[in-house]
């Protein structure tokens, strides 16, 4: 069975940071699975052209300590995300500047720069048959997936499975948004992609998460740990719990119950630390709304779903400066530009791109005062 270990790191300091990393694999076996000679993949959490004060990407000394620790067993770490946005050279180097990346090129990273794409086979996916992906990842003899501790506007939080999504090239996320529209479809996707990647570890940072109007326009806020373990699925049910959350209700977490993968209880994990001392009881998620009632979309009954009980984005008119990125993230063509965005309801899958993506934080997921009482 996978374990699950969670370690005290208040600050991000190094030395603070080294120790607990170490503290949190030692149960794990460590990094002894890597040889010297070894070119080992940090699937971080880039997401966009965020500063890291934000609390939206990978905090980048967790992201160095780890590289010496790599290099200290002879291997090569090498960095790297598609985030939101063109997967170019010019677009990656933009990112990694103001997520402090320097420090981890300083601890012997390599950033990838190799924005070639890759298509493999994959026929026992569940719903995913074809994996298109960064080419990058090919060249890595393994990989560690350092994710972010936050919420999520379509998921409710995202985590170590979650973080697997970055290996979809930047302007095919929306289309795989709009392939796989139902979040059952879209969690199987990404279990899927899990699957077929198979990271060896998974890292989550919980040292200065983000709650709130996650993933990218939320709030900063202290917990001050790291989660590890050797399943993303069993990290994820952990990391739900922390954050207040019963890990049944997460769709993801759902998903990959379904498939034998993780236990919905916490309880039923394998714990080296005490999650009771991180658990948040006022952490700000977003709430989670089941709403699609199966059949048609665009039948009446679910036309009246999607305007009564349904969450949708919201716009801050104060905040908006109609740049139309929402209207060409949106992988439904839903967002029109006028003096200020306009959804069409009907046609929004709830996928969030638009929230997830605008770059003056003017948009938010907004639930429906009746779905509110109902709950």
């Amino acid at each position: 069975m996978a374990k699950v270990s969670i370690t005290p790191c208040a600050v991000y300091e190094p030395e603070e940071v080294r120790r607990a990393l170490i503290a949190a694999l030692s149960p794990l076996g460590g990094l002894s699975f890597i040889k010297p000679g070894m070119r080992i993949g940090i699937k971080m959490n880039l997401i966009t052209l965020k500063q890291y004060q934000s609390a939206a990407t990978t905090h980048p000394v967790v992201l160095a300590e780890l590289s010496r620790l790599i290099r200290e067993q002879g291997a090569t770490p090498v960095i790297g995300d598609s985030p939101g946005g063109p997967f170019t050279g010019a677009f990656l180097r933009s990112c990694y500047g103001p997520t402090g990346l320097k420090l981890a090129e300083e601890a012997g990273a390599e950033l990838n720069l190799n924005t070639e794409v890759s298509e493999a086979a994959f026929p026992e996916g569940k719903v995913l048959k074809r994996v298109t992906h960064t080419a990058w990842l090919d060249d890595c003899d393994a990989v560690i997936t350092c994710a972010k501790l936050k919420t999520h506007g379509m998921l409710g939080m995202t985590g170590a499975t979650k973080n697997q999504f970055g290996i979809i090239p930047g302007l095919m996320k929306p289309e795989y948004h709009s392939l796989y529209p139902e979040v059952q479809d879209f969690c199987d996707m990404l279990i899927d992609l899990n699957e077929y990647l198979k990271p060896r570890l998974a890292i989550i940072d919980g040292v200065i998460c983000m709650e709130g109007n996650g993933p990218t326009a939320g709030t900063p806020r202290e917990i001050g740990c790291l989660i590890a373990s050797d399943s993303v699925y069993h990290a994820d049910v952990a990391m739900a719990h922390i954050m207040g959350l019963s890990p049944a209700s997460m769709p993801l977490i759902h998903a990959a119950y379904l498939r034998g993968l993780a236990p919905e209880r916490v309880e039923e994990l394998e714990i080296v630390g005490d999650p009771e001392k991180y658990r948040m009881t006022d952490f700000r998620n977003i709430e989670i709304h089941g709403v699609q009632f199966g059949g048609r979309r665009d039948s009446v009954l679910q036309q009246l779903v999607n305007q009564v009980l349904a969450r949708h984005p919201q716009v801050d008119a104060k905040k908006c400066v109609n740049c139309g990125i929402c209207a060409r993230t949106c992988p439904k063509d839903a967002i029109t530009i006028r003096r200020k965005p306009k959804f069409n309801l009907q046609a929004c899958i709830r996928c969030f791109c638009c929230q997830e993506m605008c770059p003056k934080e003017a948009i938010s997921v907004k639930t429906t005062w009746v779905s509110k009482l109902l709950k």
